[in-house]
């Protein structure tokens, strides 16, 4: 029964999808001949009045009409531009996460039921709501005489979300059955790590603890901060922080008028995420504007670590490489490093792939920076992966859309920002550092405790090992035999594999029906 209401849901989706324009802007190019078609016989079903309007406002009268976990939806596709196209990516990034408050007392009892105790004995004020977002909203509070906001989980969202993501399983797995080109971008995986991402970012314990994370590894860093975190009054449903007291890098004119240097707050900008990112691992991913204020002090604070990003230490290395050797245009060795990571499969040839780096490399040196774009250097690099097979690693595109909007915060600040010139100091300071004798050292002391970590399990391996062979021996002279719960699973594979073609012809046919009685 899920299976049917999600087809009924998408059904849903789809028509609205069709009703503001959004599929009749969808393009064509490079699709078989039946998109075409498609696109053609729904175009007319489009309302009038969004037939006139640009791409991004349909998208966002369609968002507004399907609910918050489609903006949700809508938003994590924007860090996806390998799957949605980096046109498609910048209009989902400008979707607004702004939804209607829900009532104060409902937050309180929220707040209670979290954190067990009486809104009284938490917090001297609790004031109405300022901000609300397809998750959660924001008070005003005040603690012990300090203000502080208090950021409650809007009701019903989990539930709403569990079901929506049904609808985007099935629409995964329907794009890897029958959109054979598709596979590369592992598209069940990518709905697979929305979910996981969405599941962290309704547990506000989880963006605490993140923030707390951030804290510890920025306080010697310069110019930049997070908020700090009231754990006595942090819950799954609820966290209290330090109220930010500053000015919204969205807000240009008042940071002028504040007296801020503009081009020193891109700098700090840049340099700060590309610390978090190699340094540490461990990035704010959702830095656009909105979640940026600039205190009094000139100092950086960011906001809402619902999403972040990690990288371990290999793919650390291999970023540094990779940006160091876009700066010194050293593209064979941007290449290896593709190579080395195995994130170009072995059967190419590396200087072929050099050759296509140099394609991508070259256009950005000696143009003036206002002319440098990141996302036009992200859209040929994505074509350049689709040429040679290069399979989805999403954290790596966390990062580059990270990467993304960060430059385009600095560059609003700076029209003039070269990101390559900004982001020099710490990449090759860093290559220093831990691609030179010190990475000898490092890798020798992670050799010794892998080595330790080995030894301790070697009697579970021989163990193991020995269970392992007699089965071997077993099936040699037995042949090899399935317990009757994996005999009974294939016959109930089977068995669904044929009802879900029934169920398929049933569900278009309820579809027709049901658009047929809507347009009447």
């Amino acid at each position: 029964m899920s299976t049917i209401g999600a087809y009924f849901r998408l059904a849903r989706v789809g028509w609205v999808l069709v009703r503001e324009g959004v599929v009749s802007a969808l393009p064509t190019q490079d699709m078989p001949p039946s998109v075409g078609l498609i696109k053609a016989l729904v175009e007319p079903l489009a309302r009038f009045r969004s037939k006139t309007q640009a791409r991004s406002e349909r998208l966002t009268r369609a968002v507004d009409r399907l609910g918050p976990s489609y903006v949700k939806i809508g938003q994590f596709l924007a860090t996806r531009p390998d799957v949605v196209g980096v046109d498609w990516a910048v209009d989902l990034a400008m979707l607004q996460d702004r939804m209607a408050f829900f009532p104060t007392a409902i937050a309180k009892a929220a707040v209670e039921a979290s954190l067990g105790r009486a809104i009284g004995d938490l917090y001297s004020s609790f004031g109405e709501p300022i901000a609300a977002a397809s998750i959660a909203q924001v008070h005003p509070g005040v603690v012990n005489d300090r203000k502080v906001a208090i950021k409650v989980v809007r009701p019903g969202v989990r539930q709403r979300f569990a079901h929506d993501i049904e609808s985007m399983y099935l629409l995964a797995r329907m794009q890897e059955r029958f959109m054979r080109s598709s596979r590369r971008l592992r598209p069940v995986e990518v709905t697979r790590t929305l979910e996981q991402t969405t599941k962290v970012e309704m547990d506000l314990r989880l963006e605490a603890a993140a923030l707390s994370e951030i804290a510890e590894n920025t306080k010697e860093d310069p110019g930049f901060r997070v908020p700090l975190v009231d754990w006595e009054r942090t819950g799954r449903d609820v966290i209290t922080m330090e109220w930010i007291d500053g000015v919204k890098m969205s807000d240009v004119a008042s940071l002028r008028a504040a007296g801020h240097n503009l081009e020193k707050l891109a700098e700090v900008l840049i340099q700060s995420f590309l610390r978090h990112t190699l340094r540490d691992g461990f990035f704010h991913a959702d830095m656009h504007p909105g979640n940026l204020f600039v205190d009094t002090a000139g100092t950086i604070v960011a906001v809402d670590m619902g999403i972040v990003g990690r990288l371990g230490k290999k793919e650390r290395r291999f970023l540094a490489e990779i940006l160091y050797g876009f700066i010194t245009r050293d593209y064979l060795r941007v290449a290896e490093v593709h190579f080395e990571a195995g994130y170009v499969p072995a059967h190419h040839d590396v200087a072929s792939f050099a050759q296509a780096i140099r394609a991508i490399g070259e256009p950005i040196h000696g143009q003036p920076a206002e002319t440098i774009s990141m996302a036009r250097l992200l859209a040929l690099l994505f074509e350049v992966t689709d040429l040679f097979e290069m399979q989805t690693r999403t954290e790596l595109i966390l990062l580059q859309k990270t990467m993304v909007v960060v430059e385009g915060v600095s560059r609003m600040l700076d029209p003039r920002f070269n990101m390559w010139k900004a982001s020099e100091p710490v990449v090759g300071q860093w290559i220093r550092d831990n691609l030179g004798p010190k990475r000898i050292v490092s890798d020798l002391r992670d050799g010794v405790k892998a080595a330790v970590k080995l030894a301790e399990a070697l009697p579970e391996i021989a163990a193991k090992t020995e269970t392992l062979h007699q089965e071997l021996v077993y099936m040699s002279e037995h042949g090899l035999r399935f317990d009757p719960e994996t005999t009974e699973a294939i016959g109930r594979s089977e068995a669904r594999h044929n009802r879900s073609g029934r169920v398929a012809l049933w569900i278009i046919a309820l579809s027709l029906l049901y658009l047929a009685f809507t347009l009447s």
